[in-house]
């Protein structure tokens, strides 16, 4: 496992590799023409998250040759042998697809650390508002604009206040109206992709409930930044989410600035 000082040095490396990463993405957003395909998931793919990972895949074996890697968009590897994996890196090229082919801006760049089963590196690039988010286990969570000095994130946990509920344009779900309805008076910022955990981590938002499948790879750089930034991704029964399950599908899940607010009281299932 690489040391705090290695892991600093390193995501500063990572930080790079996301943001070109997000300039070949945007060649493709309403300009160079795409494939759109549909995988066995039932969920898109298109040229620009092939393009976008071919890159960050052949960076990371150059950054770091005998850390595996899993991405959403290559080959499975079987949990007969990642379960001996004890670090690796976690691979969302394109997070947001449907976002990206809707010519909307809310999708990301997203790549993540593991060691022994918890995200200890995340970075997450939004190319359209050339916005990095970033952080590592131990260390504060930050937040860049374009290209001004970054700054320190943190949480804001709230209390009597109208709760900020971030929720999927792409990905609506009863369970998320029942959710809402029980909370009762609220404030939805509807957004994509993991920018809806980045604004749980930057204190723009109280909370991001997500109801339905979602995959490893979505929520690991996340995690990190969140935990950094004084927050938490959870299970419905507040467990923090963990890494290489023998399924990479992860649980319905809470990414929430505030542990004192009783969230689970307004969970219907």
């Amino acid at each position: 496992m690489f040391a705090n000082n290695e892991l600093k040095n390193l995501l500063q490396e990572i930080n790079e590799v996301a943001r070109t990463s997000g300039s070949i993405i945007r060649k493709y957003f309403h300009t160079t023409p795409y494939d759109v395909d549909i995988k066995n998931d039932k969920s898109p793919v298109t040229t620009a998250d092939l393009a976008a990972n071919e890159f960050i895949e052949q960076q990371l074996s150059i950054l770091a040759p005998d850390v595996p890697r899993i991405s959403e968009e290559s080959d499975s590897t079987s949990f007969e042998i990642r379960k001996h994996w004890d670090t690796f890196w976690l691979i969302d090229p394109l997070d947001g697809t449907r976002e990206f082919i809707k010519n909307r801006p809310d999708f990301t760049v997203n790549i993540a650390l593991i060691h022994h089963n918890q995200s200890v590196l995340g970075s997450i690039y939004l190319p359209i508002r050339d916005q990095l988010y970033y952080a590592t286990a131990g260390d504060h969570a930050h937040r860049r604009d374009q290209e001004n000095t970054p700054i320190v994130i943190n949480v804001v946990p709230r209390t009597n206040l109208k709760p900020r509920i971030c929720g999927s344009r792409s990905h609506p779900s009863k369970l998320m109206q029942k959710f809402l309805s029980n909370v009762g008076e609220h404030e939805l910022l509807a957004r994509g992709s993991s920018i809806k955990s980045c604004l749980v981590a930057d204190g723009s938002a109280d909370i991001y409930p997500r109801f339905g499948p979602t995959w490893e790879w979505d929520t690991a750089a996340s995690q990190c930044i969140i935990e950094q930034a004084g927050g938490h991704l959870t299970d419905l029964d507040m467990h923090a989410l963990t890494y290489n399950k023998e399924s990479l599908l992860n649980p319905s899940f809470l990414a929430f600035a505030n542990s004192n607010a009783d969230w689970k009281s307004h969970i219907t299932v």
